[in-house]
């Protein structure tokens, strides 16, 4: 059993930067894949980005290529996500899940075994 538990969220000013974390316990982040999904009422959870576990390439969604950074922390077992300038779009709560999803399957919640209990950013004028 791994625990996660997301932090770091909370109210910005659209161009902002902001960085979560995800920290695990109970188990090594390093023998996971840990992807990062965001989710607003009434609407699924989707994909932002990946790391995957064999150290290979990240991967993000269109939405945030470019703005967002998936990283890990080895050493202190948690993976961040810095979010450069934000935009209204990227309100939601944030959670990062740990699985071992194939390539083609990154993006598919059901692929991760442990979710922790989210954190909300807010991006708003």
């Amino acid at each position: 059993q791994v625990d996660l538990v997301e932090s770091g969220g909370g109210l910005v000013q659209p161009g902002a930067s902001l960085r979560v974390s995800c920290a695990a316990s109970g188990g090594r982040l390093r023998d996971y894949t840990i992807s990062w999904f965001r989710q607003t009422p009434g609407k699924e959870r989707d994909f932002v980005a990946a790391s995957r576990q064999t150290g290979g390439n990240n991967y993000y969604a269109e939405s945030v290529k470019g703005r967002f950074t998936i990283s890990r922390d080895n050493a202190k077992n948690t993976v961040y996500l810095q979010m450069n300038m934000l935009k209204p779009e990227d309100t939601a709560i944030y959670y990062c899940g740990a699985g071992r999803p194939i390539l083609s399957a990154l993006t598919q919640v059901s692929m991760y075994y442990y979710w922790g209990q989210g954190t909300q950013v807010t991006v708003s004028s």
